[in-house]
């Protein structure tokens, strides 16, 4: 069978992430979307999203397909069900469609389909902050599935451990004279990580592959620091996508990064705002603050986005895609994509410049900034231009 992923209506209420990537490429636990469902079915899939991603984030249907509606996550009951499917069948909860069967070039109509309806429990990630807010139980889901029948890597004598039945190492992961306690949840170290000498974590805590906490860091859960990315200092229930740096002192709450973000040294975020109210965020689809029903929710920043030393963010900061923040103070909540500026003021961040700046980035990190990354920041710089009013 061939499965196919799709982004669904959550995609726009999931901006300024998906501007730069299908709904399942976001990471939410230790995986993304993709590759829990990818997991789950024991294939490969392939996404219809949004035309100008599709170089990057091709479509492949073949005879036969399931589409799934990827701001779902998998659970063995739902892909049992799936996997299931016959023609002209839909799995639905509620209104709202899970997964259906197709033939190549079928016209869908669910009207005319057997509409099957999933009565057991089902993550969704359809907010921003649902990325942070559902987590703990998103990294616990994939913990359990990662390491069933598994045996961890010994970890070293050298670290005070609290529940070590709750820690796992992959292969090649090092973690040396820290303090681990899993007792809240379980930490999860992927192949070559590093956690560095004198670190303090607390699960649930995931390390992705090839990434590193260095000395001193104070990690408390529920936290994923994604592929190749690098953390320090103070972090709390927050998703940092691949390849992004939070390398110094500083406080990140309540949160999510995209992929090759920086923040810089000294750099905080408010998760709580003073008063204690509920927090709202930008909301991309509306173009207004819209209510999370959520106390705490700190920053959330598109990919390739940077901030200077001692920068500062207000309770619920919503920065687009490659915005450089720099200047002393508390800039507006809302920062649109391919800004740079702070809080005296902002000017347009041009292509030619944002590229320079993101080909030496992840040359260090022996990724190739190629023509479909710059095709897609070009589109967006377009998209988002009526956000910039300079």
């Amino acid at each position: 069978m061939n499965y196919i992923l799709f982004d669904g209506p959550s995609r726009d209420s999931l901006l300024p992430f998906t501007f730069t990537r299908p709904v399942a490429d976001i990471r939410v636990g230790i995986l993304t979307i993709r590759e829990k469902w990818e997991k789950y079915l024991n294939t490969t899939t392939t996404t219809i999203t949004e035309d100008y991603l599709s170089g990057k984030f091709p479509m492949v249907e073949l005879d036969r397909n399931v589409l799934i509606n990827s701001s779902f996550l998998p659970t063995r009951e739902l892909v049992d069900q799936i996997k299931s499917l016959k023609e002209n069948q839909a799995v639905f909860q509620g209104e709202d469609v899970i997964a259906f069967f197709s033939l190549e070039g079928q016209e869908v109509d669910f009207s005319t389909f057997e509409q099957i309806s999933f009565e057991g429990e089902v993550m969704r990630i359809e907010h921003t902050w649902d990325i942070f807010s559902k987590n703990g139980e998103a990294l616990q889901a994939d913990f359990d599935f990662l390491t069933k029948g598994r045996t961890s890597e010994p970890l070293s004598d050298t670290n005070s451990v609290i529940h070590p039945e709750n820690i796992f190492l992959e292969k090649g992961a090092s973690v040396e004279y820290s303090i681990l306690n899993a007792t809240e949840g379980p930490i999860y170290i992927g192949e070559n990580a590093e956690i560095w000498e004198g670190s303090l974590i607390r699960g649930g805590f995931a390390l992705c592959h090839n990434a590193v906490v260095k000395m001193g860091g104070k990690m408390y859960g529920p936290t994923t620091v994604g592929p190749h990315g690098k953390v320090c200092g103070e972090i709390s229930n927050s998703v940092i996508f691949g390849y992004s740096s939070k390398g110094h002192e500083g406080y990140l709450g309540n949160s999510v990064l995209g992929e090759w973000c920086n923040i810089g040294a000294d750099s905080n975020n408010s998760n709580l705002k003073n008063n204690y109210a509920k927090v709202r965020l930008w909301n991309y689809a509306t173009e207004k603050f819209e209510q999370t029903g959520l106390q705490f929710c700190g920053l959330m920043m598109g990919d390739h986005s940077k901030t200077a030393i001692n920068t500062m963010f207000n309770t619920g900061t919503v920065i687009g895609v490659n915005a450089n923040i720099y200047v002393p103070g508390f800039p507006r909540n809302f920062i649109p994509s391919f800004s740079w500026g702070g809080a005296s003021g902002f000017t347009s961040y041009l292509p030619i410049k944002a590229f320079e700046a993101a080909k030496v980035m992840m040359a260090r990190r022996g990724v190739e900034f190629d023509k479909k990354e710059a095709d897609i920041l070009s589109h967006v710089f377009e998209l988002t231009k009526k956000w910039r009013n300079y």
